[in-house]
Order: structure tokens, then sequence, then C-alpha cells
């Protein structure tokens, strides 16, 4: 029985980057000797087991074999007899192809090494048409490290696509390499991979607009979606399972678009209703996502002006208002109006 610290954790300590998970694969053991050890079982699809002291992951050598479409499409083989060399194999990308062996060895049968140096994402096998997911993956890289795609590579990521066969992608696996290619660095050139293979055109038909991405994940979503009707986000959250949050936020700079833009010309009461449909005063963290969204509009959305009109509304005192009234019916009227004079005031 051997282990083997391998994927990410070896490339990017090659790259002298922080390594933040381990993964080690295990050679010549069985599920039961690992449970002997003391290594506790959490696979469901394969063999994989959690460290008794570190709790990393160890999963035993496997092979795949393509058995349908999909995701779910592979007979996986776990055995004792499962070598080093056939479980990277089964890899995407060389450089996620390389393994460290206890004494610090370096395994890399494909060159892995050599693509780092080069820049290069290059799939490792033919093996890489069965999970269409990797097209993905390998675009999220491209984003993280700024590498190019080997012609080889970016041929056979666009003959998956005219093929079919990422017609199969599972909308929740997309989300997940979507998000996080979105959170990387240089996002665009994500977008750049997937329009060169064909999967932009396929997936993301929407998202034409993809300049000056930055901020959080809901707020990196929503300037993606911030120039499409409300039809058209909504489709998209759904074709991709968007979660809550995210869509969100999306939804409200679709609807306050136009108002955001008018902000600059708008009346204290405008601006106050603004800032009641957006629920400013109730979640005001989210409206601060939803200007920074519009502040990629800057100049035409002047997120300033609104900035100043919900700091001055905001600062009257509802409950003082509400004392004061004769009519207790009239309590809102007379809380908007105060509002709207305080807005008129600070502008």
């Amino acid at each position: 029985m051997k282990t083997y610290v391998v994927g990410g954790a070896v490339r990017d300590e090659l790259l002298g980057l922080p390594v933040q998970d381990r993964d080690h694969v295990v050679v010549g053991s069985t599920p039961e000797e690992m449970e002997r050890l003391g290594y506790r079982p959490v696979g469901k699809d394969f063999p994989v087991f959690l460290h008794p002291q570190t709790h990393e992951e160890y999963a035993l050598a496997r092979t795949e074999r393509k058995s349908g479409r999909g995701y779910k499409g592979f007979t996986v083989l776990a055995s004792p007899d499962v070598t080093l060399e056939e479980d990277l194999k089964r890899r995407d990308l060389t450089i996620n192809a390389m393994a460290k062996a206890d004494d610090g060895t370096i395994v890399d049968p494909f060159g892995g090494r050599k693509d780092l140096e080069r820049r290069l994402l290059r799939h490792v096998s033919e093996a890489f048409v069965e999970d269409p997911v990797r097209i993905l993956r390998t675009a999220r890289f491209a984003a993280r490290f700024g590498f190019s795609i080997a012609p080889e590579t970016m041929a056979l990521m666009k003959r998956m696509v005219a093929s079919g066969e990422a017609d199969y992608l599972v909308p929740e696996r997309v989300w997940q390499e979507f998000a996080k290619g979105l959170m990387e660095d240089e996002p665009e050139r994500m977008f750049d991979v997937l329009e060169a293979t064909g999967l932009q055109q396929k997936l993301l038909p929407e998202l034409r607009d993809r300049i000056g991405i930055a901020g959080s994940l809901p707020v990196r979503f929503a300037r993606l979606a911030w120039p499409l009707k409300e039809s058209e986000v909504q489709a998209l959250c759904e074709r991709l399972k968007v979660p809550g949050e995210v869509r969100e936020l999306a939804l409200l700079a679709c609807r306050h678009r136009v108002a955001l833009r008018g902000a600059r010309l708008a009346t204290p009461q405008a601006l106050l209703e603004l800032l009641k449909r957006a629920d400013a005063f109730r979640r005001p963290e989210r409206f601060d996502d939803l200007l920074e969204v519009a502040h990629r509009d800057v100049p035409i959305v002047d997120t300033g002006r609104v900035e100043q009109a919900l700091q001055a509304a905001a600062a009257v005192d509802a409950g003082a208002v509400a004392g004061n009234a004769d009519d207790p019916k009239r309590i809102p009227q007379l809380i908007d109006e105060a509002r709207v004079e305080a807005i008129e005031r600070s502008l």
C-alpha cells in the first residue's frame, strides 16, 4: 500500500502557490484494509476515505470506463491492481495529472511539469471527451492561471460540443464550474474559451457583455445579467439552477435598471420610490450590492446621488414621526413626506 498527494495540490506547489486542500491516492489497498487502518468511508460512487487524524481525503486508485451519456455514464473500477499511472491517466489536464510520493518525488507520466513551464493547458488522453464538464474546467483554469490552451485540446473540445456530448451537462455541475470561473482573476478568459469551443452559444447565449467583472459572486453574476430583459434573466437562472441569493440580485438589478439610470434627474419623490421598491431600508446590504452592480454604468447611473438620498432618508426618525402623528392611519404617509423632505435638503 502506497499513498500519493495528487492533482491540484501538486500543481499549486510547483507553481509556488498556497496549497488549500490535499487529495491523496492510495495504490495497492482495498476498502477493507482502509477501514481496518481507521479510515472512514465517505465515497458514494467510488471508494473515498477520510484520514483518521487529518481528515484529508484518500481515494483508492481507480480507472473509469465510459458506459453511457453524461455525468453518470461511467463504470468505475477500484482495485489493488490499478496503478498510479492508470489513475492519473483518467484525469483531465496534464497539470492536474501529477503525483507526489512521501519522499517528495514527483510522478509525472504525462508531462504536466513541462506544461506548467509552458503555461499550457493540455488534455491527458482521449478520455477527456467522456466528461463534458471538463470543457468548463479548462475554461476556468484559463481564467485562473492565464494559461493558453493546446491546439489539440481546443480542437477536441470543439468536437465535443459539435457532437452533442456537451448537451448532457448537468445544470448543477455547470453552475459549480461557472461560478468558480466567475470568481477567478481573469473571468473574461473563461468566456473566451467557451465562445471558441461553441459552448458559450449553447449554454449562455444571453451573456454578451462581460467587461469589468468584479466583486462578490452575486455582484459578478448580476453585472453579467444587467443589460438583459427580465425574461432572459429568469431563463438563464433556471437553465443554470442559479442559487437564490445570486438569482435575487440579478433580478433586482434588471428590474431597477431603468430607474437607476434615471436617478440623476429624478425628483426626491421618485428617488424615495426607488429606495422603497428596492427594499433599501430593510435590506441595506443587498442595496449596496445593487449599487455596486449599477456602478458599471457610471456616469449613466449617478450612484452617488442615490447613496445620498438613501443616507438622508434613512436618517429620518420614523419612530418620532409616528409618535407625533394625530392619525395612526397617516403614519406611513407622514414618514414618506419626512423622507422626501430629507432627500430634498440633501441634494
